[in-house]
């Protein structure tokens, strides 16, 4: 994984010509993160209407209203198999549920992106599960 970060970094010309563990000083957040971002986006887009992908089922909204929750819940399946587990709507459903409301309720994926990058400043995101 680090190699990549470090290939990674090196692509970017502004950081070019620093030494590795300069770039690595900068804070950049890591590959496990911004695919936990993406992820993120893509279940914010799916669960709008945003993008062209119909896949009936993908998520289920938990329609308990008893619990405190940021409005927009997913719930969390039972799977049989840790593939399935692992497959997108299994990993993503539990730190969907985690983000407050006035991140998944955003009216445009911009200010989703925006709230939940400022989120994560003080909140940062575990990524030891995904």
């Amino acid at each position: 994984m680090e190699k990549i970060q470090r290939k990674a970094t090196k692509m970017i010309p502004e950081l070019r010509n620093l030494s590795y563990e300069r770039r690595q000083r900068l804070e950049l957040i890591s590959l496990e993160q911004r695919r936990l971002r993406g992820q993120l986006i893509e279940t914010f887009k799916y669960l709008n209407g945003l993008n062209n992908v119909t896949l009936e089922g993908l998520f289920e909204r938990d329609g308990n209203v008893r619990t405190r929750n940021n409005g927009q819940k997913l719930l969390l399946r039972n799977f049989k198999t840790s593939q399935a587990m692992n497959f997108f709507p299994g990993k993503i459903a539990a730190t969907w549920n985690q983000l407050p409301e006035n991140i998944v309720s955003a009216g445009t994926v911009n200010t989703f992106k925006n709230r939940l990058d400022k989120f994560w400043i003080t909140n940062p995101p575990s990524t030891t599960s995904h």
